[in-house]
């Protein structure tokens, strides 16, 4: 039989849409996933497998063959990839604590039902119960951060890069800001501070070198255009050496004599004093606030350990500018987050209630010992599951290097602990790759050769998942 005759055949082996929908599988599956994405699913699979025909080269055609239940389970899988959420709960294994690409800070589990009420029941996101008329969102997490940082007033919005916009688009637009060279930073995904004060119509004004600013820089750059003299914390990188930068301090006195705002800019939002945990000191904003910052914008889901959000603190008359700006009704937050967010907040009334109940603090101040015992706690669950299915793999305990993550305390190396593997059977890229696709999405580090979990970031009541994972990976079930 000639090549053309036998893709006919194969062609002619391939279901039609209806021979499939009347299959009592697909039935059954029409009542949980909505019939249209069913059909659009057996659609593109029936054409996968047609384009495979297509393509088959005269030496494949041969051994090539056409099995109905195959298409049939390709459509279910199909149908249930095309219907599932694309945000997906992931385990991080890394060892990176606030981990950008999986999702950053973690919410207390002890909110969930908070956030929940305000998602699903209507609240009084704006309005006032006492007075019985409209209230503003903005009122429910005031008092909260007035009381934890000490500023006269607060505006909430939806990101750290939308708190700075609005800031400078209220306070500098039309004039200049003033900012160190070794300042301009560069955010995730390529945003720039430079970038993000063109937008709010604010003219930079660049002073000093990269490595080395000096108070003279800034005095000798004010003329009558210049609205505010601008601080930016350093959060993401760290310039070591001969360096040298002005101080809050220095600046406020600057300011005061020109009768200019001083903002800064902290990124990562820390309201505990982390050195106290063995960790390298970093501002908190507290710390910025008296120190005679009049504006500080700080990030809610970093360090913080909230949900995403940028938190503007500071002087009262500067803050109701900023309140009446159109753009602030354009950067709003909505009542999810300002539930998660007050909520995340109320922990930090005690400092210790914070840091055990917050996920981001806990990871970030685990001793190194603590770090370890869970280390052991997941061998033994792998070890154990592995040999109930006589799968053999090379597993041992080992240090690990964790880190802080999300562009926060860059030179900071956490001393942690996990577990590596090398199994035996398959290589162990094909390890990870199994395991980035199961149903749990483990997503570790590969390093020499090894399949490295760092157990700084995974929670005890993932361990047995983990282990039941391993074991379908490689080849126990």
């Amino acid at each position: 039989m000639s090549k053309k005759n036998i893709k006919a055949a194969l062609f002619s082996e391939l279901p039609s849409i209806d021979e499939l929908l009347c299959d009592v599988k697909i039935e059954e599956l029409c009542e949980t996933i909505p019939r249209k994405l069913v059909v659009e699913s057996i659609r593109e699979v029936v054409d996968e497998n047609r384009k495979k025909i297509i393509s088959l080269e005269e030496s494949e055609v041969a051994g090539f063959s056409i099995s109905q239940n195959n298409i049939l389970m390709e459509s279910i899988e199909k149908s249930k990839k095309n219907y599932e959420l694309s945000l997906k709960k992931v385990i991080n294994g890394t060892g990176i604590v606030l981990h950008t690409n999986l999702g950053r800070s973690l919410l207390s589990p002890q909110i969930k039902n908070e956030i929940w009420d305000a998602a699903s029941r209507y609240s009084n996101l704006e309005y006032d119960i006492d007075k019985g008329e409209r209230g503003s969102r903005y009122s429910h997490l005031t008092d909260m951060i007035k009381r934890l940082t000490g500023a006269e007033d607060v505006l909430v919005v939806n990101n750290n890069a939308a708190a700075v916009l609005l800031v400078l688009s209220t306070l500098a637009k039309g004039g200049e800001a003033i900012v160190s060279r070794g300042e301009l930073v560069e955010v995730g995904g390529a945003f720039r501070i430079p970038s993000i004060m063109a937008l709010s119509g604010a003219d930079l004004i660049e002073v000093g070198a990269t490595n080395k600013t000096h108070y003279k820089d800034y005095e000798e750059a004010i003329t009558e255009n210049t609205k505010v003299l601008m601080k930016v914390h350093t959060s993401n990188y760290r310039v070591v050496g001969f360096s040298k930068e002005v101080t809050i301090s220095e600046l406020r006195d600057l300011a005061d004599k020109n009768d200019l705002p001083l903002i800064e800019d902290l990124g990562s939002g820390v309201f505990v004093d982390l050195s106290k945990y063995g960790l390298t000191y970093e501002p908190t904003v507290f710390d910025s606030i008296n120190s005679g910052v009049d504006v500080v914008s700080f990030s809610g889901d970093k360090m913080l350990g909230g949900p995403q959000a940028g938190i503007i603190v500071g002087k009262k008359k500067y803050i109701e500018r900023m309140k009446k700006n159109q753009l602030t009704r354009a950067l709003r937050v909505d009542k999810i987050t300002i539930a998660a967010l007050e909520a995340t907040l109320r922990f930090y009334l005690d400092e210790e209630n914070a840091v055990k109940n917050i996920p981001t603090l806990r990871m970030l101040t685990y001793t190194y010992e603590e770090v370890k015992e869970k280390a052991n706690n997941l061998y033994n669950n792998v070890v154990n599951k592995l040999n109930e299915y006589k799968i053999e793999a090379d597993i041992n305990i080992e240090d690990t290097d964790g880190q802080v993550g999300g562009g926060s305390m860059p030179t900071e190396i956490l001393k942690s602990a996990g577990i590596s593997i090398k199994p035996k059977n398959i290589s162990v890229n094909a390890l990870e790759e199994k395991l980035r696709l199961s149903s749990s999405h483990i997503i570790a580090r590969v390093y020499d050769d090894k399949y490295v979990l760092d157990a700084r970031t995974i929670f005890e009541d993932q361990f047995e998942q983990i282990a039941e994972e391993l074991a379908k990976a490689l080849g126990g079930r």
